[in-house]
């Protein structure tokens, strides 16, 4: 019997240890990760908590393999990239941006962006195509990833996160913090803090500009669709077209057009001119253009805070000459770029967000609405030209860079974008397409080289010819 007792006290003594281990290890990691909290949110034990902007609300619900709402904002530098040294000042430049250092979660009504707090995804050599969709649990739940290639920074963004001036303020400081460790000599120069310049703002300006509304401002009619063989799945064709600015400002005011203008109407001139085969047809080419609300509406949000308008070119007689196609999407595009109607456009979605009953509503009743309503007026655009815009950086930092680029993922109904982006006294126009056929992305550049500008060629390597 005391053999037995013994041997049921030793078993009791051996079964304590070993929840006491247990406990220590998990204070221990329970106290390893509050001071890490509290190094970087302060004191508070609730993880921090924000909701999606009015736009960011529709990409989790449509986004997949096939249409992955992924952007890409590169840059290219003067010297080749170190993968260790591109690893070190993305995580040292992480933390500081609580917008990119988010999960997405799944809420009862709405999705919402939960604190990561994770280590920095993995920076990784380019070695397939760009755009691909974003796996949350591969990539430490973070919503972006980072890629070299020889001279070349990726940073590829979930449209979920921030629209492509978020994407840019993001990558400019992980470019400052590369090139600091890179060149530790830029420290004693500029230090080694975020420039002042930088925003972290993450108001939801579209909920603060917001007037009450219910004009629709959207088309909804059917647009022409670019058809034809496309590549082998997952394939995605790049080609980039760079220019002097000066030289293509004084083509765009030859045609009493802004930049942006001239380069939309070309790209709808070689659609009507490669698809159309310059004859009538019973739908118009309809580009849509994202238009950034920040200088209309004084913010400096990192959030999105864009909406579309469209330059529409419908061919009801034959054979129209540049000039007239230039003419009628100028004015197509002049009639929707104004303060008011910018407004309206983002109150009418606000509106619907607001809506007592809409809110009310479940998100997987709601996901099939915004699904239905999204194909529709998917379907009324042909194609998209986002215009990123000139990109300038401190002074201590031109001579490490040669060029900013950008390009989109294909969406529902537009197997084919153009992007717009430039940098000092060069512009770069980015073609990014599924489709196997580059006759419109030809047809483009034909009608530059026609107006007498010099563009140099680059892609990918999907097109030979």
């Amino acid at each position: 019997m005391d053999k037995k007792a013994n041997g049921s006290e030793k078993e009791r003594q051996k079964e304590q240890k070993a929840k006491e281990k247990y406990q220590r290890r998990l204070k221990k990691r329970r106290d390893k990760e509050a001071l890490r909290r509290e190094c970087r949110y302060g004191t508070s034990e609730q993880l921090r908590w924000e909701k999606l902007d009015n736009t960011a609300h529709l990409f989790p619900v449509i986004a997949g393999e096939d249409m992955t709402n992924v952007y890409r904002i590169f840059v290219v530098l003067n010297e080749t990239v170190n993968k260790d040294m591109l690893q070190q000042a993305l995580n040292i430049v992480l933390p500081k941006f609580d917008g990119f250092d988010v999960r997405l979660r799944q809420g009862v009504f709405w999705y919402y962006f939960e604190e990561n707090g994770k280590p920095a995804p993995k920076v990784r050599r380019e070695s397939a195509y760009p755009c691909r969709y974003i796996v949350q649990n591969r990539n430490q739940s973070y919503l972006f990833r980072v890629s070299y290639y020889k001279k070349r920074i990726n940073l590829e963004v979930f449209h979920v996160l921030t629209d492509g001036m978020g994407g840019i303020n993001f990558l400019k400081e992980l470019t400052y913090q590369y090139l600091r460790i890179a060149h530790p000599e830029l420290v004693g120069q500029v230090g080694d803090q975020l420039s002042a310049d930088t925003s972290l703002n993450r108001e939801d300006s579209f909920l603060k500009n917001y007037k009450k509304s219910h004009a629709k401002g959207y088309r909804t009619t059917r647009a022409y669709q670019l058809k034809g063989e496309r590549l082998h799945p997952g394939e995605f064709g790049v080609i980039h077209g760079t220019m002097e600015v000066a030289a293509l400002k004084e083509v765009a005011k030859r045609y009493g057009a802004s930049i942006n203008e001239y380069l939309v109407a070309a790209y709808i001139y070689s659609i009507y001119t490669e698809c159309m085969h310059g004859v009538p047809g019973e739908r118009a080419i309809r580009a849509a253009v994202p238009v950034n609300l920040r200088p209309y509406f004084h913010s400096v949000t990192t959030k999105n805070f864009f909406v579309m308008v469209s330059a529409e070119f419908l061919p009801k007689e034959e054979s129209y000459s540049f000039d007239e196609v230039l003419l009628i999407t100028q004015e197509s595009l002049r009639a929707q770029i104004t303060k008011e109607h910018l407004e309206e456009l983002f109150s009418y979605n606000v509106s619907n967000e607001k809506n007592i009953l809409a809110r009310a509503v479940p998100l997987l009743m709601k996901n099939i609405a915004m699904r239905y309503v999204y194909t529709k007026s998917a379907l009324a655009n042909t194609t998209t030209v986002t215009n990123i815009g000139s990109i300038s950086v401190a002074d201590v930092y031109e001579p490490y860079i040669g060029m900013f680029g950008a390009f989109l993922a294909m969406s529902k109904g537009q197997p084919m974008k153009g992007t717009i982006c430039s940098y000092r006294d060069r512009l770069m126009f980015t073609f990014s397409s599924v489709l196997a056929d580059a006759s419109v992305q030809r047809g483009f550049f034909r009608r530059l080289s026609e107006d007498g500008l010099e563009v140099s060629i680059e892609t990918n390597g999907v097109y030979y010819d």
